[in-house]
């Protein structure tokens, strides 16, 4: 069993239970990160708000938009991770507008449905890294 104390600590934002549950249950089962889920924003928000994370992944579309809500909480420093802890977002889409908003807030890396859950756990990897530069 990995030791709990090193391994690192992330938020997966994502409403498709299938997806969240078996990327969370790899990760864990790999020893590579403790996954907190969130099903929704409202959920995420309330968990950013009480536990410290190491990174998050965060699926930013809503109906014909972007909510980059958590993103804002984050960096604005509402929440009790540090505000430059590493973000990932998953999105169906990526415009030149889109990319130009996540540069400004930071974005580690842009992950675009669909995807293999092993794109997921590897931008848990890279979020790992991060956190610990």
């Amino acid at each position: 069993m990995p030791d709990k104390s090193a391994t690192p600590r992330m938020l997966l934002v994502e409403p498709e239970t299938m997806l969240r549950r078996t990327v969370a249950l790899t990760a864990r089962s790999l020893g590579m990160a403790e996954i907190r889920e969130a099903a929704s924003m409202q959920q995420a928000r309330q968990l950013l708000k009480e536990e410290k994370y190491d990174g998050a992944v965060i699926a930013i579309d809503s109906d014909a938009a972007y909510d980059l809500s958590l993103v804002a909480q984050v960096r604005e420093g509402g929440s009790a991770s540090r505000p430059s802890m590493p973000i990932a977002v998953m999105t169906e889409r990526c415009t030149a507008e889109l990319l130009g908003t996540l540069r400004q807030q930071h974005i580690d890396r842009i992950i675009v449905k669909p995807f293999r859950a092993r794109t997921l756990l590897d931008a848990f990897g890279a979020l790992e890294a991060a956190a610990a530069a």
